[in-house]
């Protein structure tokens, strides 16, 4: 089995059943473009105004944990320990994490803020 992280197989997850999609998440890009927020706070507040209520993300943060904990374990592809080791409010975090703090330090970083 390879070794991983948590973070490695929520991203994996994530990315693997699409919950980070635009589909998902809205059009993070765009809308943080149309915010132009000079603090993480301002997007935040934005995107769960505009974009997508937080308890939408709450709910993607459970689907993730659904999958990580339901799906992953028969696969033998993560450590067991590991994927135990996984709780939902790990994923609540981290879908919040994505399409806030990560969609904002891009958002910085391209704008020579961060």
């Amino acid at each position: 089995m390879p070794k991983a992280e948590k973070e490695f197989i929520l991203n994996y997850a994530m990315n693997r059943w699409q919950l980070n999609f635009k589909k998902n998440v809205g059009p993070t890009s765009d809308s943080i473009r149309l915010c132009n927020p000079g603090t993480k706070e301002e997007w935040e507040d934005y995107y769960y105004k505009n974009v997508r209520p937080s308890r939408h993300i709450d709910e993607l943060g459970h689907a993730l944990f659904r999958h990580i904990s339901d799906d992953l374990p028969g696969e033998e592809r993560f450590h067991p320990n590991l994927i135990r080791q996984i709780t939902d409010q790990d994923c609540v975090d981290y879908m919040h994490n994505v399409v806030i703090d990560r969609v904002y330090n891009g958002y910085a970083k391209e704008r020579g803020r961060g």
